[in-house]
């Protein structure tokens, strides 16, 4: 019997890289069977630093992972939670007086907006495209509505761009180490998949994950993914605030917190006892005083990241599903209970809650999108000869 071929991943995100390695067992699911965290070398602030560094820590451990599994890589799947994607949605026309639609009226739509990008966007390179939207006589449909009769019809592309001279560097180094670049993923769009195959009825919707120094949201509409935003701020500042106020150290605040659950109705005569926490502190401060801090801050974090974000403004206008992420290895579940209340008080949205993707169902959903494409993604741009409107062509009617 074959064995099952090796497959080669590496997530690149803001604090280290991690290699993942699965193969597809019998059910033909993605099987991980090694992961190898490493702290980031060579990339801060978004950028490449020191290409030469970062070189030689990916060529070492590729050298021993190779060796470790007596195996010659000869491809690798890039996933990029970095590098500071830029979004661009783009929509293209043509008046059809009557008549019907064709293959040669799509070409010519996308080529026009390819020559728009191009045009636009002289220092970046495309990683994905998106068939968000398809309107014809002002009426959207599911799906690409060639040979349908009309009068006019829009055509809306959604474009996940980096800067050209990372792009170029990443296939610069991985050339060196002798491995073809397969594919590169944006880590929030395989999220943003695993959100809208848990939920069958939901295909546009944001996503907010709330760290301990960082934060992110991101925007999927019609299953395509179409904006994200990162913050640098988190649970941690809600520490800080507790601490400036009530002169009580970090860790003491996470041992009182352990004990009392901070939510809406604590009356005002509720006491904690500091003894049991600290030695040096005698006093009693208000149950409500804890609350009311976090919850200020709360309801300011919701505001900047999506009620009043003035990049959301109008996707706000589009969806009213919100995916917050219910964290357990940070200091979110100490206040899960307010972060909870904070985003359902707004009652335009429906608020849902995810729970962290496992490294095994991660990695799942990102093999599926690299052998199979995602239904809304209109060119799975790869490092390769053909170009971006015959690939969109081989994808949609091969």
């Amino acid at each position: 019997m074959q064995k099952p071929l090796l497959e080669l991943y590496l997530e690149i995100n803001h604090t280290n890289y991690i290699f993942f390695i699965g193969k597809n067992n019998e059910q033909k699911n993605f099987e991980l069977i090694y992961k190898l965290e490493i702290p980031l070398i060579g990339i801060e602030n978004n950028r490449f630093s020191n290409l030469e560094q970062f070189f030689n820590s990916i060529k070492e451990n590729l050298y021993l992972i190779e060796k470790n599994f007596n195996h010659t890589f000869k491809d690798i799947v890039i996933v990029l939670d970095n590098f500071n994607p830029k979004f661009i949605n783009l929509s293209g026309y043509k008046k059809l007086n009557g008549s019907q639609i064709l293959k040669e009226n799509i070409i010519y739509i996308l080529n026009t907006l390819k020559s728009c990008l191009e045009e636009i966007e002289l220092k970046k390179s495309i990683i994905h495209i998106f068939n968000s939207k398809f309107s014809l006589d002002n009426n959207n449909t599911a799906n690409i509505p060639i040979g349908l009769y009309g009068d006019f019809y829009s055509h809306e592309l959604s474009f996940t761009l980096i800067n050209t001279n990372d792009y170029k560097n990443l296939k610069n180094i991985f050339d060196r180490c002798k491995l073809k670049i397969r594919k590169i993923l944006v880590k929030n769009f395989i999220e943003g998949v695993n959100i809208c195959e848990n939920n069958k009825n939901i295909d546009t919707f944001f996503y907010v994950e709330i760290n301990k120094s960082s934060s992110k949201i991101f925007f999927f509409e019609n299953s395509s993914f179409k904006f994200e935003q990162n913050f640098k701020f988190g649970t941690d500042i809600i520490f800080k605030d507790i601490s400036k106020i009530t002169l009580l150290n970090v860790e003491t605040i996470k041992l009182i917190l352990e004990d009392f659950d901070l939510k809406e109705g604590i009356s005002e005569s509720e006491l904690i006892d500091l003894k049991p926490y600290t030695s040096y502190e005698s006093r009693k401060i208000k149950k409500k005083l804890l609350y009311d801090i976090a919850l200020a801050r709360i309801i300011e974090m919701s505001e900047i990241m999506i009620f009043k974000n003035i990049n959301l403004s109008h996707y706000n206008k589009i969806s009213k599903n919100i995916f917050l992420l219910e964290k357990n290895d940070s200091n979110f579940k100490y206040f899960n209970k307010i972060f909870k209340n904070t985003f359902t008080k707004n009652k335009i949205f429906n608020l849902n809650f995810t729970s962290d993707l496992s490294s095994e169902k991660f990695l799942n959903s990102a093999n599926k999108i690299v052998h199979f494409g995602w239904k809304k993604e209109a060119i799975p741009v790869l490092i390769e000869q053909k170009t971006l409107i015959r690939r969109f062509f081989d994808l949609i009617f091969n």
